[in-house]
């Protein structure tokens, strides 16, 4: 860390308030989109796409003379993709629009009037450049999926590609019939409409980012497994892995729902459908209707798939229903979706499984720190300039909410983030809304907790140094911040001592907040051993010896 970057830590830490940083993002606040109806139409013969976007949109502010979509434009360096729009309607009203640098500006054809919702039309064709992948299943068979986070959505639909504004939205798509098409919601139309094409029609009551909306085109074969208080889930695979995606998918999809849903709170979505995809690597928390790479459907219900599929589903509460406000609260998503898997697998599979996940957590962290020693978990962070999230997003947030739910205790944490899903339950929110409402919930002021874990890429590095007073019957300890900065953390630190007649230790507690502290403890028996963080509660390299 260089000295501006540790100033800057310096007064972040210990003058300023905590405040939300705010992306690059051309946020409006002067209008709000509603809905989103896109009528897609796709082909065998070519993969241009047509479609017509239909878009309700509430004005804020009076006066409104335009407002920008992100919409990626076709031009030379894309090799000819993109796209074109060919129309822009106001009703039967032609309006005029310029469409350069992936921006799509609308003129309105007069100024807006406050609190009027009204809808536009957007006609558009050619061929995505990415964000929608046209191309072969892993069994060479043709396909659509899209990829749309964290910002592809624009490469083919005109969208306000952000976090920020939810809407509701239906895919209304025309395809050859020998697909099956998947999307956000529920199905209200499957209709054979003639030309060896099928009309299908999705739609999704609730309003989500973007990035969110999803759809699937491909030879599927469909399972509906279950229901969850009413809410269907079902199981989307290639038909050439009938038996294997069943089989897969089947577990433990149910048991997650049940879980968050009393943990955290009602689930928000009409469907839960687990998807085979060619179009990600992993997965991808598409609302209600999830992607997962094509090669983790093996027919083995093997760990790794296991866990994808609870990580994707606790998206569908943290990220999707609760979404952050800027990609500067990613962690809001990742970090959340990363630990809430973890207490699923304490929960269904044991401590112990949780314990082994936490271990590995950690060594993650510490690895890419030091390959990443700048990365702070909340920071500046735009899409359209650099990448949102790394490894630390996932496995330093999970491990934040892990000591955070040390430190507030089992039940206060659960009530602080039922409080917080339940505020912000299909909106948005930040850093410091979370942290509010977990302080409200524990009675206790977490500014520091959060600043020096959240807004700082350092982790502390623990030295003691014990010894034992046989006379006295004392242990005297002495604990160092050896971590290269010049601040120091303000941290509850653990030691466990461990007896010939006790293998379980006996917990001592210091209080580290400056750069070094010494502490004695009256003992009784024979210290034989002594570690620090014996829970493995606190997010620190440590290191023990006898004086």
């Amino acid at each position: 860390m260089n000295k501006l970057n540790k100033y800057f830590f310096n007064l972040l830490l210990y003058t300023l308030p905590l405040f939300a940083w705010a992306d690059q993002y051309p946020i409006n606040k002067s209008i709000d989109i509603k809905h989103y109806s896109f009528q897609i139409n796709l082909s065998d013969s070519s993969n241009e796409i047509t479609g017509n976007a239909t878009i309700k949109l509430l004005f804020k502010q009076a006066g409104v003379n335009n407002f920008r979509l992100d919409l990626v434009n076709k031009t030379n360096e894309k090799k000819g993709k993109g796209m074109v729009v060919d129309a822009v309607l106001l009703g039967n009203q032609t309006l005029k629009f310029t469409h350069q640098n992936d921006e799509l500006i609308i003129q309105l054809p007069q100024p807006s009037v406050l609190s009027a919702e009204l809808e536009f039309s957007i006609q558009y064709h050619g061929i995505p450049f990415d964000g929608l992948r046209i191309g072969a299943t892993k069994f060479g068979d043709r396909s659509f999926f899209n990829e749309s986070w964290p910002n592809r959505a624009r490469h083919w639909l005109p969208t306000i590609d952000h976090p920020y504004d939810k809407a509701t939205s239906e895919f209304i798509v025309k395809a050859p019939s020998h697909y099956k098409v998947i999307s956000n919601g529920l199905l209200l139309e499957e209709s054979n409409i003639g030309n060896n094409t099928t009309l299908t029609h999705w739609k999704q009551s609730i309003p989500v980012s973007s990035w969110l909306f999803v759809l699937g085109v491909a030879d599927f074969a469909v399972q509906y497994v279950d229901d969850f208080e009413g809410k269907s889930i079902q199981t989307w695979v290639y038909s050439k892995n009938r038996e294997t995606g069943f089989y897969d998918f089947k577990e433990p999809t149910k048991k997650v729902l049940a879980f968050y849903s009393k943990y955290v709170g009602p689930y928000a979505y009409e469907k839960l459908a687990n998807i085979q995809s060619a179009s990600v690597s992993g997965g991808m928390e598409t609302s209600s209707a999830i992607f997962y790479a094509e090669n983790l459907v093996n027919g083995k219900r093997d760990e790794r798939t296991r866990n994808v599929v609870i990580h994707e589903i606790a998206h569908q509460w943290f990220g999707n229903a609760v979404t952050e406000t800027t990609w500067d609260d990613a962690w809001l998503s990742e970090g959340f979706a990363t630990f809430f898997t973890l207490l699923f697998i304490e929960n269904e599979y044991g401590q112990a499984e949780y314990n082994k996940g936490i271990v590995k957590a950690k060594k993650s962290v510490i690895d890419m720190t030091v390959k990443m020693p700048d990365f702070s978990i909340v920071a500046p962070r735009t899409a359209e300039k650099d990448p949102v999230t790394t490894g630390l997003t996932y496995q330093k947030g999970a491990w934040i909410l892990h000591m955070l739910r040390d430190k507030m205790g089992e039940q206060n944490f659960k009530n602080g983030i039922q409080a917080y899903y339940k505020k912000f339950y299909n909106a948005n929110a930040t850093t410091d809304d979370f942290r509010i409402e977990m302080e409200k919930a524990s009675v206790k002021d977490l500014k520091i907790f959060f600043k020096q874990w959240l807004y700082q890429p350092v982790n502390p590095s623990i030295d003691a140094i014990w010894s034992y007073d046989a006379v006295n019957h004392k242990i005297n300890i002495n604990i160092t911040q050896t971590q290269l900065t010049d601040f120091n953390f303000d941290l509850p630190i653990e030691i466990g001592y461990y007896t010939k007649d006790n293998k379980s230790p006996q917990l001592l507690k210091i209080n580290l907040n400056k750069k070094q502290v010494s502490q004695s403890f009256s003992v009784k028996g024979l210290p034989e051993n002594i570690e620090v963080d014996p829970r493995n509660v606190l997010l620190s390299t440590n290191t023990i010896t006898k004086m």
